[in-house]
């Protein structure tokens, strides 16, 4: 009774079935693989938030680039802001969403070296591409306090780093295209300002990173792996319910065929 499972329509059902089972295993570990690194990025971002801050120059000089095991790492920078090179950043959001402007001002340093600091977030004006209005940094020698962050590239953020536009707006925040701008060395990545926090709220200083949530992955990697197992389980149910359909048809062509008269 199961040599139905012989036929072609069968036979291209249970292909379909083997190919599923291994395509859904790998994209649970796919979805398992990304809850490990999810954990584990938030316990690096807890980490170096509440690590003790270090002087920004221990961590990263010109041309460095800041690894992985250093992002979101507080550091501080003593210097002078050089508001003339200062720049903004397009299509940044703000902390609850809004899009604006990322204010990026050198922070020159004692030994002449400079340091990017992005102070936080700014609304446009109706003109998108007008420079937008910005809160001058504050006068004189100041210490920052900051995460440290790398150079964006487009590669890393998927942000297209546009040509032609209006002048003092970039795309990326970047050090080597800003040294390029200041014609001084310029420490690499750079410095997202946590204190001292503006006293009038302006520019809004970027939100901590989120280093609570796991995201849904772990729930995911769980579902294709019970998607795997309903497969077989799934297969054998159809296989009992042909097999089930199959013996009742042939009880009622068996039980007709009683039933038809005889010729003498």
């Amino acid at each position: 009774m199961y040599r139905f499972v012989l036929t072609r329509q069968w036979v291209c059902l249970t292909l379909i079935g083997l190919v599923l089972i291994p395509a859904m295993i790998r994209l649970g570990f796919w979805q398992f693989h990304r809850h490990e690194h999810r954990v584990a990025q938030n316990e690096l971002i807890a980490a170096n938030l509440s690590a003790k801050p270090v002087p920004v120059t221990e961590v990263t000089s010109p041309g460095h680039e800041v690894p992985r095991a250093d992002f979101w790492r507080a550091v501080t920078a003593t210097g002078v802001y050089d508001t003339a090179h200062e720049v903004v950043v397009r299509m940044r959001t703000s902390n609850d969403d809004k899009v604006g402007f990322h204010v990026l001002t050198p922070l020159v340093l004692a030994d002449g070296r400079a340091v990017l600091v992005n102070r936080g977030w700014v609304p446009g004006g109706d003109d998108p591409r007008a420079y937008p209005p910005v809160p001058a940094a504050p006068a004189g020698e100041v210490t920052v306090t900051g995460r440290l962050k790398a150079d964006e590239t487009s590669g890393g953020s998927g942000i297209k780093d546009r040509k032609g536009l209006p002048d003092r707006q970039v795309m990326l925040v970047n050090s080597r295209q800003q040294q390029e701008y200041l014609g001084k060395p310029v420490l690499g990545g750079y410095l997202e300002l946590t204190a001292p926090v503006p006293p009038d709220g302006s520019p809004e200083v970027v939100a901590e990173p989120d280093h609570d949530s796991i995201g849904p992955h772990m729930a995911y990697a769980v579902q294709w792996w019970l998607f795997t197992l309903g497969v077989p389980a799934g297969w054998v149910i159809l296989v009992r319910r042909e097999k089930r359909d199959r013996e009742e048809a042939a009880a009622k062509e068996a039980a007709a065929a009683d039933l038809e008269p005889t010729t003498a």
